[in-house]
């Protein structure tokens, strides 16, 4: 018998491209490691409603303003922006 633990909020959403995603596509919540595709796991998350920004920042101990500033990243210049090598290209002077 397989049991699912109560979270609050949707266990799954439709993001705009037509694909679902779970809270089993987010990154572990031990993620030390933020490479751009986590990141952006992270960002479609929030901005679709499947996990709070705060109950984001909470499980992988960020920063209101680090998430944030993924957030405005994609919104500004999109997913290319989360790359480490590619910030100061699109870091506000």
């Amino acid at each position: 018998m397989m049991f699912l633990k109560k979270l609050p909020g949707p266990r799954s959403v439709k993001l705009p491209d037509g694909t679902t995603m779970t809270r089993a596509d987010l990154p572990p919540e031990n993620t030390v490691r933020w490479v751009a595709s986590r990141k952006a796991a992270v960002v479609k998350a929030v901005a679709a409603g499947l996990v709070t920004e705060s109950e984001a920042c909470q499980m992988y101990s960020l920063s209101s303003e680090e998430l944030s500033e993924w957030m405005s990243a994609v919104s500004n210049h999109g997913l290319k922006a989360l790359r480490a090598t590619k910030l100061q290209n699109y870091r506000q002077p």
